[in-house]
């Protein structure tokens, strides 16, 4: 029992994978625009070997410096768990560096520490960044033993633009004590505190670092840097009142977000889209030039193809809801349609939903109401940039926007009104009285003419948000073969 305890805390099931299989591709695309990922090793203090990756866009915006978040993985963890922080920041402009912590992944070392010699390898990252003329601020996104890490080297280096903090535990003595309960381990206290001391010599001997002194509650009041910090409220294994803790007692902005599922399940959008903000708005990435149109960029798939791992009935159930969104037509048909191989995705998917059916005033019209600006409105907005791809929807201009504002149709719709109004008010003005009458009239009909126009319109958009939706999911069933799903902590 107690080695149990001991391999809990510095000996937990290794991740064990191929990066040509689990991490991005060399090169790769998201959203239209074209990324890489370049790996790198760097020597930590105790001459271990460090396997990192860097994502970067394939060529930078007018050779400027760009941001970087650095992803820190839990105890049971690899540089693979970063995909989805990818995903999330490449698209504005915000660079993703992970890697194996020692002991952890395809990295040298036979212990990990929960954060105690990880910050330390943390600083080895920090420091080559810094040399590295192509990266400007420097974020951290860490989660379980990761965001321990973080806020661990966050105290010491107060240059950290900001920090997100998913399920940090507050001391590990104690996240020892309440796993006793959890797991229902039937001894007295006063056994359990000797065996505790004997795991604490034992650690101390084998991976240099003693479990007492791992405490966060002791360096939050002396850490100033910008976090967020988030916690699932089921969470079993690091139990949410730790974040509770060393977010009452951070000394820095900060902000706190709960939500559904455990310590190791997936997290919902929201949180995501938070995150996503966050980062933008301490890390102040460049914008970036629209290049395509929002319809072309859901087109362009690459030229990835069918292969023959793929869930082909998950593929035949999205081209058949596509051809029928497409041609608003309910298909009764339950043959699969036929697939070539010998097609790229993006062909495939032209030849199912034809871009020039989709080219309508009124759907690109749509977009606006979306939430999606067009290319003059970005210009207008500073070259704020926009998220095209599905794991997140948040958009740089409903960034920094009270969500109780109300949704972009109402604005766009009081818009209407308040400008049909001040029209309306200047035809009084110019137009003789015995007009009065006929000028009512049509302005009736013309209230009529944009009451329809504006209800054509939503069927319209609500038209091209299926085809968005079922596109992403095509996409995404393509690349199932970089999909990972995430190693939990023991």
């Amino acid at each position: 029992m107690i080695d149990q305890f001991i391999n809990f805390v510095i000996r937990p099931p290794r991740a064990d994978y191929n990066p040509d299989q689990f991490l991005w591709e060399k090169e790769f695309s998201l959203g239209g625009r074209k990324y890489k990922r370049e790996d790198f090793e760097l020597k930590n203090e105790r001459g271990h070997t460090l396997r990192c990756s860097h994502y970067t866009p394939s060529s930078f915006p007018d050779g400027a410096p760009l941001p970087c978040v650095i992803y820190c993985h839990g105890n049971s963890g690899c540089r693979a768990d970063a995909n989805e922080a990818a995903v999330i920041l490449l698209s504005s402009n915000i660079t993703v560096v992970t890697l194996d912590f020692s002991g952890s992944g395809l990295s040298d070392g036979d212990y990990v520490s929960l954060g105690w010699h990880e910050k330390d390898d943390l600083k080895v990252v920090v420091s080559y960044l810094r040399s590295n003329l192509k990266v400007s601020r420097i974020g951290l996104w860490g989660r379980s033993m990761g965001a321990v890490t973080s806020l661990l080297y966050g105290a010491e280096d107060p240059s950290i633009a900001g920090m997100v903090l998913d399920s940090a535990f507050s001391n590990l003595f104690d996240l020892m004590m309440e796993l006793v309960d959890v797991y229902k381990i039937r001894l007295p206290k006063f056994t359990i505190k000797v065996a505790v001391q004997y795991m604490r010599h034992v650690i101390q001997k084998k991976a240099k670092f003693d479990i007492m002194r791992l405490n966060c509650l002791q360096v939050s009041p002396k850490t100033y840097i910008p976090a967020l910090f988030g916690h699932a409220k089921d969470d079993k294994f690091v139990q949410p009142h730790h974040s509770d803790l060393i977010y009452k007692s951070y000394a820095g902005d900060k902000n706190i977000i709960k939500f559904d599922g455990d310590h190791n399940s997936s997290r919902p959008q929201f949180y995501y889209d938070s995150v996503s903000i966050f980062f933008y708005n301490v890390l102040h990435p460049p914008g970036i030039s629209p290049t395509k149109s929002k319809i072309e960029k859901y087109y362009d798939l690459g030229d990835i193809k069918v292969s023959a791992g793929m869930d082909e009935n998950l593929l035949y159930e999205i081209i058949a809801t596509l051809r029928n969104v497409t041609s608003d037509t309910a298909s009764s048909s339950s043959v699969p349609p036929s697939i070539s191989t010998a097609k790229s995705a993006g062909e495939l998917l032209a030849d199912i939903a034809p871009i020039a059916s989709l080219n309508d005033p009124l759907i690109n019209g749509g977009e606006e109401l979306n939430g999606h600006a067009t290319p003059q409105t970005e210009d207008k907005q500073g070259g704020e940039n926009e998220d095209c791809y599905s794991c997140t929807s948040s958009n740089r201009e409903s960034w920094g926007r009270c969500s109780s504002l109300g949704s972009d149709d109402e604005i766009t719709t009081d818009f209407v009104d308040s400008a049909s109004g001040n029209q309306s008010t200047v035809d009084v003005l110019a137009t003789p009285l015995r007009d009065n009458q006929h000028t009512a009239l049509d302005s009736s009909k013309d209230d009529g003419k944009k009451k329809a126009a504006q209800i054509t319109k939503k069927s319209k958009r609500e038209k091209f948000e299926k085809l968005e939706a079922l596109s992403q999911r095509l996409r995404l069933c393509f690349q199932k073969r970089i999909n990972h799903r995430r190693y939990s902590s023991s």
